[in-house]
């Protein structure tokens, strides 16, 4: 089993490709790659991404990646991860920035001056380990109890426009949805690489997932 991490220039690279061959316990082939081609042959698909979202669309295109990315989503298990789950919307309002339009909905900015049940301010971006509520059951959740602790860093959240799609949310300070996913996707706010047990736990669970829900 060949699994593409793609290298767009734009993503926490080596932790990611560390992290899932860290739990690679069924001998799958996991390669960086940003040739479009080697994407669209791999059997599975991770999607990272850092940074701000203009500048990964731009590298994205750049690379002749935008295509072979949304080829990826149509056909087999595709993971994606922080920038790389929020280009899969419609638009972000960071740069007023279009996305691959995958799923239907905005990528929208944390308000000003939230804040916390003391009244004490929140800050933006939204650094940390928060808990994740799952909506509903899922085969990457398994081995991983409803209201576990990942790593976020981000200024910016997704707002689907389909309900369906909110696999899970979290708290900053009112819910937000953390995790979309449909079918063979499935894409997550925080960085998984960066969550210690339960980020591994959940790429060992895609390594090992079919793709479907």
């Amino acid at each position: 089993m060949k699994v593409a991490v793609i290298d767009y220039g734009m993503g926490n690279l080596h932790s990611v490709l560390k992290s899932v061959q860290y739990v690679n316990d069924i001998g799958a082939d996991i390669f960086l790659t940003s040739d479009p081609e080697q994407v669209i042959k791999a059997d599975k698909v991770i999607f990272p991404g850092q940074g701000a979202m203009p500048d990964c669309m731009r590298e994205l295109n750049s690379y002749g990646l935008a295509e072979a990315v949304c080829e990826s989503t149509r056909n087999k298990p595709f993971f994606g991860i922080c920038v790389g789950a929020q280009l899969l919307l419609e638009h972000s309002e960071e740069g007023n920035t279009p996305g691959l339009g995958i799923f239907k909905g905005e990528v929208k900015r944390f308000a000003a001056n939230l804040l916390d049940a003391q009244g004490e301010r929140l800050k933006v971006p939204h650094m940390g380990w928060n808990r994740i509520y799952q909506r509903r059951s899922h085969p990457l959740f398994a081995g991983i109890e409803d209201g576990e602790r990942f790593y976020f860093v981000h200024s910016y959240h997704f707002a689907p426009a389909e309900a369906d799609i909110n696999l899970a949310e979290s708290e900053y300070p009112d819910r937000f949805c953390c995790i979309v996913g449909r079918g063979n996707i499935f894409a997550t706010q925080f960085h998984t690489e960066k969550s210690h047990r339960a980020g591994l736990q959940m790429m060992k669970n895609f390594l090992a997932w079919d793709g479907t829900d």
